[in-house]
Order: C-alpha cells, then sequence, then structure tokens
C-alpha cells in the first residue's frame, strides 16, 4: 500500500485546512484509514480514523473541531481541519491499517503549522 499525502502548510490560529491522501497498491487489504500527528519531541498520536463500514474515531483534542471522510471509490482520505489551535501544530500522517493484522503503512509526513 502507497499513501501520498497533499494539504497542510502555515495558518493562523482559528483558521482551517484540508489534508487529502490517496491510497494505491493492494488497496483491498485495507481495513482502516485515519489521519497520525507527531509534534517535536512527542509520540506519535492518532487524530482520526474510519473503517471500511464508515465509522468514524477520533482524538478527544480534535472532537468538533476536525472532520475526516473516505471516498472509497477514489480510495482517498480526508481530514478537514477547522477552528486551529498552536497545538495542533506537527506533522500530519496518513496511515492505513491492513485487515486481519497489525501492519500499518504510513505516507509521508505533511506539516502543519498553527501560529498565534
Amino acid at each position: 500500500v502507497q499513501l501520498q499525502a497533499s494539504g497542510g502548510g502555515l495558518v493562523q490560529a482559528g483558521g482551517s485546512l484540508r489534508l487529502s491522501c490517496a491510497a494505491s497498491g493492494s488497496i483491498f487489504s485495507i481495513a482502516v484509514m485515519g489521519w497520525y500527528r507527531q509534534a517535536p519531541e512527542n509520540q506519535r498520536e492518532l487524530v482520526a480514523s474510519i473503517t471500511n463500514g464508515g465509522r468514524l474515531n477520533y482524538a478527544d483534542s480534535v472532537k468538533g473541531r476536525f472532520t475526516i471522510s473516505r471516498d472509497s471509490a477514489k480510495n482517498t482520505v480526508d481530514l478537514q481541519m477547522n477552528s486551529l489551535k498552536p497545538e495542533d501544530t506537527a506533522v500530519y500522517y496518513c496511515a492505513a491499517d491492513v485487515r486481519y493484522s497489525t501492519l500499518r503503512y504510513y505516507g509521508q509526513g505533511t506539516q502543519v503549522t498553527v501560529s498565534s
């Protein structure tokens, strides 16, 4: 599975950004797609995920502000980020979990910087 992310950038606090990720390769093996982020000196953490069946999961810190969506026909997953805060600053990674395994693929990271 290959994941190609786009979007990100620099935005002021309160602003919005949209991240997009396109999956290719063995997409039939994907069970869950999502976004993770990693700030400097922090561990990588889950931001949001969506299963093949549409079940959503959000980190408490982004609930009500971020929305994850998936287009199965296009094999894409997007993350709409509103009301951004400086603490949202991190490198964001698209991810795909493989069905019936613990294998997780990550795309290249994309930087999101929120200025105060």
